[in-house]
C-alpha cells in the first residue's frame, strides 16, 4: 500500500511537469511567431511613416493613411534623431499632474530602442545616400510589444497554476478518498474481531468459574485469569476503534506502569524496561484501553528493534498545557529519512511485519486524544526516541 500511495505520487508530479513543458513549449513558439509577425506590420507602418513625411502634391495618402491608422493594438512613439518625442499612439498614458509627459515619452522610447523594438527611417533616401552619416536625418520608430502578446506571455503561468492547482486537488482527493477506505478496513476489522473473540472469551470465562470451584487451590488458574482478562481487553480495543469512546480522567502514570508490568512478564531477562514517573498522580484526559495499546505497541517496536537485548526507559515530563511520554529504546536505529515513513500504514522493516502497530498508535493519538505522535530522535545502531504529547 505504502508504495502504491507513493507511485501514484511520483506519476501525478510527472504528469504535472510534462503539461508545464509541454505548455511553456507551444507558448513560447506561439509568442514568437506573433512578436515576427508584429515586427513585419510595424515595417510596413515605418514604411508608410516615411511616405507620409516625404510626400509631395502628386503623393496619394489614403493608402498610406489607412496603414498608419489601421494600427490601433500596438504601441508606437516617433522620435527624432535628437530623441525628440514627434507623436505616440495607442500608449495608455496616465500622468500624475506635476510629471513631464514629454521625459516620460522618452524614457519609454530609450527602453524600446535598447529591447531592440525600433526602425530607424530616412525622409529623404536621395539625400541620405549622399550626405555623411552623421549628417543625415532620420526617426526613430520605437514600438512596444501588443497588449495581446503580453497576456499570452502570463497565459502559460496562469495556467501552470491551474495545473497545479489541480494536481494539488487530485492528489488531496485521492489520499481522502484512500484514507476512508482505509478507514472503513479498519474499523470493519476491528468490529468483527472484537466480535469473533466475544463467543470464546465467555466461554473461557465460564470455564475458568468452573474450574475455581472444582479447583480452588489451583495455581495455575490465577495466571490462566489472567490471560482471559488480556483477552477481554483486546476485544475491549477492537470494539472501540471506529466509535467515539469519551475520554475520562486518568492517571497516566498508572496506565504505564500497567503496561511495563505486562510487557517485563513477556520478554527475555536480557530486556530490561525502566520508568522515570513523577511521585504524583499525573492525571490526563485518556481512553485507557486503547492509550495502552499505544504504549505496548511503542514497546513491542522497541523489544523487535534491540533484537532481544537492551533497554526501554520511559519517562512522564508534566507542563502547564501538556504531559509528554518518551520511549527511548537502545535499537538498531531508524533512518532520518523514515522518520514519517514509520507511521504509515503497510511500511515495516520486519520480515514479517504488516506496518500497522504504528499507525494505529498514530490514529488512537491524534484521533482519540487530539495529541501528537513522532520520533524524537534516532540513531542507527545507538537507538530511537518516540516521543508522544498529550494536551491536559
Amino acid at each position: 500500500m505504502f508504495n502504491r500511495i507513493r507511485n501514484i505520487k511520483i506519476i501525478l508530479v510527472a504528469v504535472a511537469i510534462l503539461i508545464a513543458i509541454a505548455t511553456l513549449f507551444t507558448s513560447n513558439y506561439l509568442i514568437r511567431d506573433l512578436q515576427q509577425e508584429e515586427r513585419q506590420r510595424m515595417e510596413v507602418w515605418a514604411e508608410a511613416m516615411r511616405s507620409l513625411n516625404s510626400a509631395d502634391e502628386n503623393t496619394d495618402l489614403n493608402l498610406v493613411l489607412q496603414v498608419i491608422n489601421g494600427n490601433n493594438t500596438i504601441p508606437v512613439i516617433v522620435v527624432d534623431k535628437e530623441g525628440n518625442v514627434q507623436t505616440h499612439r495607442n500608449l495608455d498614458m496616465k500622468f500624475e499632474a506635476d510629471e513631464d509627459s514629454m521625459s516620460i515619452l522618452q524614457q519609454k522610447s530609450a527602453d524600446m530602442i535598447e529591447a531592440g523594438h525600433s526602425i530607424r527611417i530616412y525622409p529623404n533616401e536621395v539625400e541620405s545616400d549622399t550626405l555623411p552619416l552623421a549628417d543625415t536625418e532620420y526617426i526613430e520608430i520605437c514600438y512596444d510589444e501588443s497588449l495581446m502578446i503580453k497576456r499570452l506571455a502570463l497565459y502559460p503561468y496562469i495556467l501552470l497554476a491551474v495545473v497545479v492547482i489541480f494536481v494539488v486537488i487530485a492528489i488531496f482527493a485521492l489520499f481522502s478518498s484512500m484514507r476512508a477506505e482505509q478507514n472503513k478496513v479498519w474499523v470493519g476489522l476491528s468490529k468483527e474481531t472484537a466480535h469473533q473473540l466475544g463467543t470464546p472469551i465467555s466461554s473461557l470465562m465460564a470455564w475458568s468459574t468452573v474450574l475455581k470451584e472444582n479447583y480452588p487451590d489451583d495455581v495455575l488458574l490465577p495466571e490462566m485469569e489472567k490471560d482471559v482478562k488480556r483477552l477481554e481487553r483486546i476485544a475491549e480495543r477492537f470494539s472501540k476503534i471506529g466509535s467515539k469512546p469519551e475520554p475520562k480522567p486518568e492517571d497516566v502514570c498508572e496506565v504505564i506502569r500497567r503496561v511495563t508490568d505486562y510487557m517485563e512478564r513477556r520478554t527475555s531477562n536480557k530486556v530490561h524496561i525502566t520508568c522515570a514517573l513523577p511521585s504524583e498522580p499525573v492525571i490526563v484526559n485518556l481512553v485507557a484501553s486503547l492509550f495502552e495499546w499505544v504504549a505496548e505497541n511503542l514497546c513491542k517496536n522497541a523489544v523487535d528493534a534491540m533484537e532481544g537485548s537492551g533497554s526501554i526507559r520511559i519517562t512522564i515530563q508534566e507542563s502547564a498545557s501538556q504531559v509528554a511520554l518518551e520511549f527511548h529504546d537502545t535499537g538498531k536505529g531508524i533512518a532520518k529519512s523514515n522518520f514519517k515513513n514509520v507511521f504509515k500504514p503497510g511500511f515495516t522493516t520486519k520480515e514479517r511485519g504488516w506496518g500497522l502497530g504504528l499507525s494505529l498508535a498514530k490514529r488512537i493519538v491524534e484521533e482519540y486524544h487530539k495529541g501528537r505522535i513522532f520520533v524524537k530522535s534516532s540513531e542507527i545502531g545507538k537507538g530511537t526516541t518516540f516521543r508522544v504529547e498529550l494536551p491536559k
